[in-house]
């Protein structure tokens, strides 16, 4: 086929110029996975396929990629034609080395905003699947509008715009690279207290805490959310590197000089803090990007408790070339570019209602509230953005001053339960998904029908 021989001549050059970009192919089941199976017999690589189903040899299914994260492979396929996990999506695409695709397999083009999304069930407080039209045509957006992604659809003619050569890559060597140095320094006289590194992803974070491991004199415990994610940090520690579950650590007596805290966001607070507080040092390493936690918001409410703090941002990236046409899709698709609170709204302030529908018509105010409660939250996800976009019983209010979103109220509609379920949720049997409120009235304020009230949280 000309398409994989031109396929394979970008793929050289997307190599040389250390990037990655998004194939997508968009068609019934049988097209898209035939299509699939030529690519990955024309260029050579891991060809990690993430789908609820294994359709490969080299599988694993959505749920389960947090266990790859700090991992490298060449070329993946990301399966969501019957459902879009946006974290896990996000989370391969920094899995993927320089020169590699991400292949986003979809649904035929015109039917996708209509099909029930499986998804949804995780979000929405739906017994079944939903459609969700609100993203769907968000994510048709920024895929149109992105001149680097290539979008391959059943029945329409492939064309493979000519991408203008850029600049040779030179990738790491391994040995830290000028801005890693210059905080290796930092860190490596720090006094007793706590450290925060963040980053986006690819940008070296745990090979930086791999390598004041290896220089420091004296001892140093690893925890992290699963050990499988800190293989580049153990690399780069060498044979100083030693693991311990974050539950495991907190039920132990272990001390050592420094206790480094890879992707620490997404760690529960409470268990954290109690970690945190047994070690004289402390590196706290994290993602600004949604799906391993919100860095930004992990600064402004877990480390604010620290007053001296000691923080530090890598902003090059290591594994791929700045500007990779792969992470700004990401970025923009899941509005990663969160508020950073340099500016104070100014001039009147005006409260305004605003619904789901604003997604379809005028896409960029409900965009400005999200990246506010992204930037000031400690825990929002993609999961967060799906569910504003398309989940039913949502409402919004935004508090705006002039061209600045100054404060935003997200509400659900709670309650509402029959009789016999609130006497069941009161007597502790029943425990319905959503409906927080409501409940905890029910079980724990003696009223046997507190759920049947109607409110909004």
């Amino acid at each position: 086929m000309a398409e994989l021989t031109a396929l394979y001549t970008l793929t050289a050059q997307m190599k040389r110029e250390g990037i990655r970009r998004l194939l997508v192919l968009s068609g019934e089941e049988g097209w898209c996975f035939d299509h699939v199976l030529k690519l990955r017999d024309a260029l050579p690589g891991d060809w990690l396929w993430i789908s609820p189903q294994p359709d490969a040899e080299n599988h694993c299914s959505p749920s389960a990629l947090q266990t790859l994260l700090g991992r490298e492979f060449r070329h993946a396929v990301f399966d969501a034609r019957h459902g879009f996990d946006a974290a896990a999506f996000a989370a391969l695409s920094g899995t993927l080395k320089a020169g590699s695709w991400l292949v986003l397999l979809l649904p035929v083009w015109e039917e996708w905003e209509n099909q029930p999304d499986a998804d949804s069930l995780r979000w929405s407080d739906c017994p079944d699947p939903i459609a969700t039209p609100h993203f769907v045509q968000h994510l048709k957006r920024v895929l149109t509008a992105d001149n680097d992604a290539i979008l391959w659809r059943q029945n329409q003619p492939f064309s493979l715009a000519h991408f203008t050569p850029r600049t040779d890559w030179h990738p790491a060597t391994g040995a830290p690279q000028p801005e890693q140095q210059q905080l290796l320094q930092q860190l490596l006289t720090m006094p007793p207290g706590v450290a925060a590194v963040t980053a986006a992803r690819g940008r070296g974070k745990s090979a930086l805490a791999g390598q004041l491991i290896s220089r420091i004199a004296g001892s140093a415990i690893v925890t992290a959310p699963a050990k499988a994610a800190t293989d580049v940090l153990a690399q780069f520690a060498g044979e100083k590197f030693r693991f311990i579950a974050p539950d495991a650590l907190l039920a132990s007596d272990e001390q050592a000089d420094w206790l480094v805290v890879d992707e620490a966001a997404a760690i529960p607070a409470p268990l954290l803090h109690q970690l945190v507080s047994r070690f004289p040092r402390t590196l706290l390493t994290t993602t600004v990007q949604g799906y391993e936690g919100t860095g930004r918001g992990f600064l402004l409410k877990f480390c604010a408790r620290f007053p001296h703090l000691h923080r530090f941002e890598l902003q090059q990236p290591i594994r791929w070339a700045q500007g990779c046409p792969l992470e700004k899709m990401v970025s923009e698709a899941l509005v990663f570019d969160d508020e950073n609170f340099t500016h104070t709204p100014q001039g009147n302030i005006v409260i305004s209602a605003f619904e789901q529908t604003l997604w379809r018509s005028e896409p960029e105010t409900p965009l400005k509230v999200y990246q506010l409660l992204s930037g000031a939250h400690y825990r929002t996800s993609p999961l967060d953005l799906r569910r504003m976009m398309d989940a039913p019983g949502q409402y919004f209010l935004q508090a705006a001053g002039e061209n600045e979103i100054a404060g935003a109220l997200w509400l659900v509609d709670e309650g509402g339960l029959s009789q016999q379920l609130s006497q069941a949720v009161w007597a502790g049997f029943r425990r319905p998904r959503g409906n927080l409120v409501a409940q905890s009235l029910a079980a724990h304020g003696s009223n046997p029908l507190a759920a049947t009230l109607r409110g909004r949280r």
